[in-house]
């Protein structure tokens, strides 16, 4: 009678390990909104203005492309940053219809905040990991990643 009971227990060890994960990624995602509300910027407007610091002068199109949203999404979240201030539109020669995004001293000084704050987080959370926890735990997940990519491409 117990051989069952073991069965479905490990059956069901999967479904635990996700839920376990979910919640953490629930909780960190609250933790950080937190932290970036208190700059006075969303997580959509943090994600733009920590992108252009990694390559400004890219185009809506690319910034959309970066974050894994549509065109629309970009051009709006842009219209709202310019008219706070933080991030500039500049023509691009010989193309008409592209501008180019730029940071303001505002907007990098909010996404550096922003970035410091992150960094902490991150320090004072993943960072109190052992090394060679912190190395099986990037392998893990690599792999998930690996298997859900599979059945993307499934």
């Amino acid at each position: 009678m117990t051989a069952p009971k073991i069965v479905q227990q490990a059956a069901t060890e999967p479904d635990r390990v996700w839920f376990r994960f979910m919640r953490l990624h629930q909780r960190m995602l609250m933790q950080m909104t937190a932290r970036i509300r208190a700059l006075g910027l969303s997580i959509p407007q943090f994600d733009l203005l920590s992108t252009l610091t990694e390559q400004e002068g890219i185009s809506q199109s690319e910034l959309a492309e970066r974050l894994y949203v549509t065109k629309g999404n970009v051009s709006g979240l842009v219209d709202r940053l310019v008219q706070a201030g933080l991030v500039e539109r500049r023509a691009i020669a010989g193309d008409r219809r592209s501008y180019a995004m730029h940071l303001t001293p505002e907007g990098r000084r909010l996404a550096e905040a922003g970035i410091a704050a992150q960094r902490d987080f991150v320090a004072n959370t993943l960072g109190k990991l052992e090394t060679d926890d912190l190395v099986e735990l990037d392998r893990l997940v690599l792999l998930w990643r690996d298997f859900a990519r599979a059945v993307d491409a499934e």
